[in-house]
């Protein structure tokens, strides 16, 4: 995409004039000149989006300015890594640099320059007669998500679903919800699968979208990961091992399974292997676009058509999309109403259309809402006479198209991730920082922080969907509809801005991958990818996403695909085990975003040959990792993440100190020394090792406390003798002052010992973690007062078997999960009575269930039925007897 790459230029140009000032002399003008003439065709662009495919000059312009700028951008890059490499070749760099022989050093590129200026000036003569140079577009403040939005319409088959769904029947009840896509049945089975009285019937849930690409295995490994903890050897079973453990987990109680997206007959015939047929009291709700499928999985019994939306409906979901409320001024509503009817009834086309016009309208100025309205309906009319599919892709263009200019490759990136894929929000705003997608505009504000502000835009805007919410609020996770995505994929295609890789049975991609394609995706048979030696010299990102791990890649393979890309700036290929790093890894001086997982025990020092390096992730199997590259001199390191016990190394200077650093863990205890020196700005930190070396007062410990912007930390204990253990915790005031979320692992402390962390003020997430505290008997006095902030409390393999508390202990509490506490008998009753309790997860506690159950029907009789309070127990109980 030609506006990103340009912007992205713009600041590598920045730094180049900034750090390497020193070699520039005479070519700084050149490069001050591309500076403005880049300025110009990014405005051009930002102006021309609307128009890029229906005038065939502003088509021809765009292209052209494209192919300008990753000529630049490759020239550019080359240079650097040609520099760094203090004059060896590589025959990748020499292909890029056909035609530019003279291109031996900074000096002689101000004649390359010289040449594509030229073809700039000619444009801009051109662009002139269109655009208005001086036209803003910066980034503002998006509005919340919207959570928990109550689904619209369809009151009466949400009835007559739920009505069939909790009827007893004989065998296995499959109930079909049928139509064609955007008329949301995925939305109204999600409201089904989450209303009060489908939880009570069914306490085990199972939500699976199987899609048109699926393999049986990764569908029964995704049931089972919703029913237990999948392991090492559950994941090497074929599909027919795994569907017999899938059919004898589910055998054992009552269950509702949503198979969300199913395309064909076939598809139904090989998953439906895996359920216990002969089951009276268990439901699948099953959503396909095709009417067969439908018909075929509920025989004999019908299958549910969902009908297009009623005129009424349509009307009321477009107040809630556009204006987020159904509160309508006088003045729109004739506006709005033509709008709504002309959605011609497709909810999806609704809540598209109402994402542009919430960002449009103004609160304040409603003649100015009007004008903004009047234009889009001119829009969507525009759009009646196509057929339903080429009519959603419209309107999805319609939305893509009032992006700001900034938006667009941050959405066109989503294309990049599986279909149905459940996209980790962190990592999704790390690569966005690492492609460069992100600039810091106030200081004030982290790059993470505006991330997630873009993130809650295109939310906002309804073009990708929030999954989950962490505590304060932000998006953990998201996901994108599908017909969203394969628009992404189509939009991206025209500019090379990314392409998924797909091999034939040959081993040869299909379609051929074009050589300026910048960023590529990999989502099965990557050592196959490797193995058939394409090259894409150009590209910027290579992502693998293949669900089987590979751990048996040699070192020529390693080192073909590392030699394959020269210029990468975002590298993910943990699925590829690797037994050592090829040392042409580290000539890759763009790299800004790096996760690997390796099998070594040592972080080579040459890791900061990668000056640029903004996020890396080492996953080992190693339980510790001794790293030796010194990651206080990477001066844009944000991100340095790893599962074993990493010990950093000494700064060598006082000077050495990484400012940047936002997320450090897990680290040993030693490397804790001096830490607030060495990471003043850290906000997240894990700690693994010996951790009774932090009850010493003055000991590493006391650098932690001294961290003034930490919220989050970890502590995990590696297995110690008895005379290693932990005995208590540090002192309140050893904590850094703070802190919000705190999680323990393997600590085994006494019960006794919590009292401590209920003097943390501000702490909302407490996470205890395999035996963090052990004993039997866990009782709150009042003495000591609660959790006066805590929000989400999560409890995991522990003897705990009896636990007293009251209200005022956990004023706030919103969550509490319980995992593999097979003692536990008892949860405090009183729970029930903190009106922001919304939801008990109860994994393999069976003897806590009928106190679970007691604390949700009191629950109930206080608060009603309208409380959205939600338990969910798991393996699933017997039902509870008739009262």
């Amino acid at each position: 995409m030609a506006d990103a790459a340009t912007e992205f230029l713009l600041n590598n140009l920045k730094e180049l004039v900034q750090h390497e000032a020193h070699l520039i002399n005479d070519t700084e003008g050149n490069i001050k000149k591309l500076e403005s003439d880049l300025l110009h065709f990014q405005a051009f662009l930002k102006d021309t989006v609307k128009m890029r495919k229906s005038n065939e000059r502003i088509k021809l312009m765009r292209k052209e300015i494209h192919d300008a700028v990753y000529d630049v951008e490759d020239i550019i890059d080359a240079f650097m890594v040609k520099n760094r490499e203090a004059g060896t070749s590589s025959r990748f760099i020499k292909k890029i640099l056909t035609g530019h022989k003279k291109l031996l050093n900074l000096h002689s590129i101000g004649q390359t320059v010289e040449g594509i200026s030229g073809r700039v000036t000619q444009l801009r003569n051109d662009i002139n007669l269109i655009t208005d140079d001086d036209k803003k577009d910066t980034p503002s403040e998006p509005r919340p998500p919207r959570k928990d939005k109550n689904v619209v319409g369809f009151a009466d088959v949400t009835e007559r679903l739920i009505r069939r769904l909790t009827q007893d029947a004989d065998g296995l009840d499959v109930i079909s919800l049928t139509g064609m896509f955007g008329l949301g049945k995925t939305t109204l089975a999600w409201k089904i699968y989450n209303d009060p009285e489908i939880i009570l019937k069914f306490p085990t849930r199972v939500w699976i979208t199987v899609s048109a690409k699926f393999t049986k295995k990764d569908i029964f490994l995704r049931i089972l990961g919703q029913l237990t903890t999948l392991n090492p050897d559950m994941r090497a079973k074929d599909d027919e091992e795994l569907a017999d453990i899938v059919y004898n987990y589910l055998r054992e109680g009552t269950f509702l399974i949503v198979m969300d997206d199913v395309w064909s007959i076939l598809a139904w015939e090989q998953l439906k292997k895996a359920l216990p047929l002969q089951d009276n009291k268990s439901k699948v709700l099953l959503t396909s676009r095709e009417e067969s499928v439908g018909s075929a999985a509920s025989k004999p019994r019908p299958f549910e058509p969902l009908r297009p939306f009623e005129p009424e409906e349509s009307w009321e979901l477009f107040r809630l999309e556009a204006l987020g409320k159904l509160e309508c001024p006088s003045q729109l509503v004739k506006v709005g109403n033509k709008i709504a009817y002309d959605c011609d009834g497709l909810p999806l086309a609704i809540v598209v259309i109402g994402g542009i016009l919430y960002e449009l309208s103004d609160p304040k100025n409603v003649f100015a809402t009007k004008r903004e309205w009047i234009k889009v309906s001119e829009d969507v009319n525009s759009y009646l006479k196509d057929d339903p599919q080429e009519r959603m892709t419209k309107f999805i263009s319609l939305s893509y198209e009032s992006l700001p200019h900034y938006l667009r490759p941050c959405f066109l990136y989503l294309g990049l991730f599986p279909e149905d894929y459940e996209i980790s929000a962190s990592k999704l705003i790390r690569m966005w920082i690492g492609e460069g997608f992100i600039q810091q505009k106030d200081a004030r504000t982290s790059l993470e922080e505006v991330g997630q502000n873009y993130l809650k835009d295109l939310v906002s805007r309804n073009l990708v969907k929030a999954l989950k919410f962490r505590a304060d609020g932000n998006i953990k996770t998201c996901q994108i509809h599908d017909t969203l995505r394969d628009f992404c994929r189509s939009e991206a295609a025209t500019e090379n801005f990314l392409q998924e890789i797909r091999l034939n049975e040959q081993g040869h991609c299909v379609p051929p991958i074009s050589e300026w394609c910048r960023r590529l995706s990999i989502h099965s048979d990557c050592k196959s990818y490797i193995s058939s030696k394409c090259l894409t010299p150009r590209a910027r990102s290579f992502v693998c996403f293949s669900k089987e791990p590979c751990d048996d890649l040699s070192g020529k393979e390693s080192t073909n695909l590392i030699k394959a890309f020269k210029f990468l700036r975002v590298f993910d290929i943990q699925p590829l085990i690797l037994k050592d790093i090829d040392t042409d890894l580290y000539t890759l001086i763009h790299m800004r975003y790096i996760a690997l997982f390796i099998t070594l025990s040592m972080l080579s020092p040459d890791f900061n040959k990668i000056s640029n390096m903004q996020t890396l992730i080492i996953n080992t199997t190693s339980p510790t990792l001794a790293v030796k590259a010194n990651i206080w001199k990477m001066r844009y390191l944000r991100y340095f993440k790893t599962n074993a016990s990493a010990t950093l190394p000494a700064a060598k200077s006082s000077s050495d100190c990484a400012n940047e650093l936002q997320t450090l863990g897990l680290i040993s205890v030693e490397s804790c020394k001096e830490l607030h020196l060495r990471a003043p700005n850290l906000k997240k930190l894990g700690i693994r090792g010996k951790l009774a070396l932090l009850s010493d007062e003055k000991g590493p410990f006391d650098s932690v406390r001294k961290m003034r912007y930490l919220g989050k930390l970890k502590l995990v204990n590696d297995k110690a003798q008895d005379t290693e253990r932990l005995n208590c915790l540090p002192k309140v005031d050893q904590f850094p002052s703070g802190l919000t979320s705190l999680t323990l692992c393997w600590t085994s402390l006494k019960w006794q010992e919590i009292s401590i962390l209920r003097s943390l003020q501000k702490l909302e997430v407490l996470k205890l973690k395999y035996q963090a505290f052990i004993g039997s008997t866990w009782e709150l006095e009042d003495a000591g007062g609660g959790f006066p902030s805590l929000q989400f409390l999560q409890i995991e393999q522990t003897d705990l078997a009896f636990w007293q508390a009251k209200p005022h202990h956990y004023p706030k509490l919103r969550s509490l999960v319980l995992k593999n506490c097979d003692k536990l008998r008892d949860i405090p009753l009183d729970l029930a009575k903190v009106k922001s309790f919304k939801m008990l997860d109860l994994t393999t506690c069976t003897d806590a269930v009928d106190a679970a159950r007691d604390i949700a029907a009191e629950n109930e009789n206080i608060f009603g039925k309208d409380s959205e309070f939600k338990l969910s127990i798991f393996p699933p109980p017997p039902p509870a007897p008739a009262k």
